[in-house]
């Protein structure tokens, strides 16, 4: 067999590993160190009964049916190529987090690890010093979904109080959408429509995880609705400009950025205590006002789409709320998006 030119391993993506140990990273001055933590049960996602309506993802088999021929090259249909069921709905999410994790390397020189709190083997990892010692910004995407019961323990409590009690670190909170969370069947079909997606549930409620931590970290945010937002004019799925505070961005994480990726159902973080003087809206996004909504009936045309909690008392970190969907292809990307990774990696 003839010998692989150098163009040809050049033009190949790298090798790619799994099951493996994390190695942790060291300390460098300016370099910050991003990581990952995914609060789902992967099992209990990828498990979940198809035949139960609500509270689950997809199977990808679903995801080609209502997307058809998006997702029908042979790299997707075959089912010796690519997992047909629940489990390979949530490969899609770990291959568009990909492009993330090249920038925010290529920005800091450390390589981005993405921990699960029980992977796809079994293994079960809650929040402690495996996963913070080497952390200075920790994005913790709040994608399980609440009947799966994921809460967290009185440990990783503590672990991520001490976190949170070091200046210059990050905890950026990303829960998902919380979609019928009525029991009116009705107000859950009014929001169906809404948002127009017919691979959400009528119910589908997310982040049991991080609202557990909220509350015992006492930070007054918390994800509701699954909100449609705006379009361009003319456009099919480019997004509305963000409403930027850009007098509260202090920190200069919204510098350069216009808009963040357009998805059909993204969570309004309500601030639930108007008295605490540390939580600071800093963009609200447009809302799709074609279709109705209970939130927009009610008098909103825009909802909290990035919010930081500022260091306060014993809290000397920064605390921010962005849906995890902006840190994904999954859903489109742009240079503003690309230009707010870089901001948050630095």
């Amino acid at each position: 067999m003839a010998r692989a030119t150098e163009s040809q391993n050049v033009s190949k993506n790298p090798p790619r590993t799994y099951n493996q140990v994390h190695s942790p990273r060291k300390y460098t001055a300016g370099k910050r160190r991003v990581s990952i933590y995914l609060s789902w049960s992967y099992p209990g996602e990828a498990g979940r009964e198809v035949r139960e309506l609500d509270n689950r993802y997809s199977t990808m088999t679903e995801v080609r049916r209502v997307e058809w021929p998006h997702w029908e090259g042979p790299q997707w249909s075959n089912t010796s190529q690519f997992l047909q069921g629940i489990d390979g709905s949530l490969e899609l999410f770990f291959r568009a987090w990909v492009p993330f994790q090249q920038v925010v390397w290529e920005t800091t020189g450390h390589p981005i690890p993405v921990y699960q709190r029980v992977d796809q083997a079994g293994y079960q990892l809650p929040i402690d010093d495996r996963v913070l010692a080497d952390t200075d910004t920790l994005l913790l995407f709040g994608l399980d979904h609440t009947v799966t019961r994921q809460t967290a323990g009185q440990e990783e409590i503590e672990a991520l109080r001490e976190f949170l009690s070091q200046e210059g670190k990050c905890l950026i909170m990303g829960p998902h959408h919380d979609v019928g969370a009525s029991p009116d069947t009705e107000v859950r079909d009014v929001e169906y429509r809404h948002h127009g997606d017919a691979l959400v549930p009528r119910q589908q409620r997310f982040a049991g995880y991080i609202r557990s931590l909220t509350r015992a970290l006492g930070v007054p945010v918390e994800n509701q609705w699954g909100l449609r937002p705006a379009i361009v004019a003319g456009s099919q799925n480019e997004i509305a400009p963000l409403n930027i505070d850009k007098a509260l961005d202090s920190r200069g994480w919204l510098n350069g950025v216009t808009t963040f990726n357009f998805h059909k159902h993204l969570p309004h973080y309500a601030v639930t205590d108007e008295s605490a003087k540390s939580v600071h809206v800093l963009a609200k996004q447009p809302i799709d006002m074609s279709k109705p909504h209970p939130f927009t009936q009610a008098g909103n045309k825009e909802f909290n789409a990035f919010v930081w909690v500022a260091p306060e008392d014993k809290r000397a970190a920064d605390v921010l709320f962005a849906d995890s969907t902006i840190f994904s292809t999954l859903f489109g990307s742009s240079e503003s998006l690309k230009r707010f990774w870089q901001n948050i990696a630095r």
